[in-house]
């Protein structure tokens, strides 16, 4: 799972029409495009203070493998209770049937070295046919929970506990965020990036895809793909959908950040709102002109470097970092 050298990106598929095999094929190809040196100039380079590895998280019957940052120490940490007692920043990268923690790992390394923290990106299992989306929610899940749980050995602060994704990751941390309030497990703070929290047939039935549903990205194709990977025949898809939960009151603080080039802007608005009106605190930032995903593209999008920062200044006052 190591970072390959030179790789040529391959042609998205037509999503209106794409096989199964089709699916497994563009995104093993895209996937190692993404893990490559050569995509480094628009994912950005990751911070020399932070130590990255795989490892792997055994979960029921399977093992999972996670992309672990860790700042490294400085002169002055030479405290060991300082540098295994660290916040833990559960984050789920977005992509849905395609992507891989290497993505996002400018943001990331970022947040590991200056907060400091570790942070725990979670390759979940892809959306396919055979793979819903309640399959990845369950992966990010479990990977929280045994985080949790096994501390001690992680080197982390259980009490400083936030989840952070974009997108369909978003998607998952704000699931995630519902599901710790109903279980009793703690969380500081949730980020949500770009995300998707209707899943519902109204998905679309907003202004925000009428503007933005094709231009500058054929957004819609791919998010009407999205939905049918995400929510089979018989799937409740108010379940998956933040946006109609029961009850949003109680959750812990989040920070929305975003793009407004983006078909997916409104649901953002829209669970800002609703989060509000149930008595959660949620701070709401647009940047204009930013398109989707821009977060995970610094060298092509220039607002990247300041969503970065805003999200680091939140984390660290959430986490008391």
């Amino acid at each position: 799972m190591g970072e390959v050298t030179e790789v040529t990106r391959p042609p998205e598929p037509d999503w209106a029409a794409v096989t199964a095999g089709e699916l497994v094929t563009y995104r093993e190809a895209e996937n190692r495009f993404r893990a490559s040196s050569g995509a480094r100039a628009m994912l950005g380079h990751p911070d020399p203070g932070a130590v990255i590895e795989w490892q792997e998280v055994p979960l029921a019957g399977r093992g999972l493998p996670v992309r672990v940052y860790r700042p490294v120490p400085g002169p002055g940490d030479t405290s060991a209770a300082r540098m295994t007692r660290l916040p833990l920043v559960l984050h789920v990268h977005g992509g849905s049937f395609v992507g891989t923690a290497v993505q996002c790992d400018w943001g990331n390394s970022h947040v590991a070295a200056r907060l400091p923290a570790v942070v725990v990106s979670v390759e979940h299992r892809l959306l396919d046919p055979e793979t819903p989306l309640s399959a990845a929610l369950a992966d990010a899940w479990e990977v929280l929970q045994y985080l949790v749980l096994h501390a001690s050995e992680w080197g982390i602060d259980p009490a400083r506990t936030a989840v952070f994704g974009e997108s369909c990751g978003a998607l998952i941390s704000a699931l995630a965020a519902i599901r710790a309030r109903e279980t009793g497990l703690l969380l500081k703070a949730q980020v949500l990036v770009n995300p998707a929290v209707d899943m519902t047939e109204a998905m679309f039935d907003h202004p925000s895809f009428d503007e933005f549903g094709y231009s500058p990205t054929r957004a819609v194709p791919l998010l009407r793909f999205f939905r049918q990977l995400a929510v089979p025949p018989g799937t409740d898809a108010r379940a998956l959908s933040p946006l109609h939960a029961d009850s949003l009151d109680d959750l812990a603080p989040a920070l929305l950040v975003v793009p407004t080039h983006d078909a997916l802007a409104d649901h953002g608005r829209l669970y800002a709102e609703r989060l509000r009106a149930a008595g959660t605190s949620a701070r709401l930032t647009e940047y204009p002109g930013a398109r989707h995903a821009f977060l995970t593209l610094p060298g092509i999008e220039p607002q990247a470097e300041a969503a970065r920062e805003e999200i680091i200044e939140f984390l660290r006052v959430a986490l008391g970092a």
